[in-house]
């Protein structure tokens, strides 16, 4: 088992940033992959980014592109999403996940790939 714990989230004006953490404890070394996902009221989930835990690679949707970076740490079973530049569009529960199986890139943003899920943090962006 694989517990996910997110944090970071919060109020931000437009244009401002946020880091989220998701720290992952258990059994550790019981995942390959991990994503973050976001739901916004009345709207479906969406894959933001996701991070391969080996080698770091990486892919994001391409709304956020050049504005978040995923990142990992691996001492510290910690992965992060740095948000820039925020827009109103990117107010969302986002939600860290971990994948047991090593997944191809193609398919890392798909969240039916996921085993394990935390609670969320609430990202609000707002003047």
């Amino acid at each position: 088992q694989v517990q996910l714990v997110e944090s970071g989230g919060g109020l931000v004006q437009p244009g401002g940033s946020l880091r989220l953490s998701c720290a992952a404890s258990g059994l550790t070394s019981d995942y390959e992959n991990i994503g973050w996902f976001r739901q916004a009221p009345g709207k479906e989930r969406e894959g933001v980014s996701c991070i391969r835990r080996s080698n770091g690679l990486a892919r994001y949707t391409d709304s956020v592109g050049g504005r978040f970076t995923i990142s990992r740490d691996t001492a510290k079973n910690t992965v992060y999403l740095q948000m820039e530049k925020l827009k109103p569009e990117d107010t969302a529960v986002y939600h860290c996940a971990a994948s047991t199986r090593s997944l191809f890139l193609s398919s890392c943003l798909d969240s039916s790939q996921y085993h394990y899920w935390g609670q969320g943090t609430q990202v609000t962006v707002s003047s």
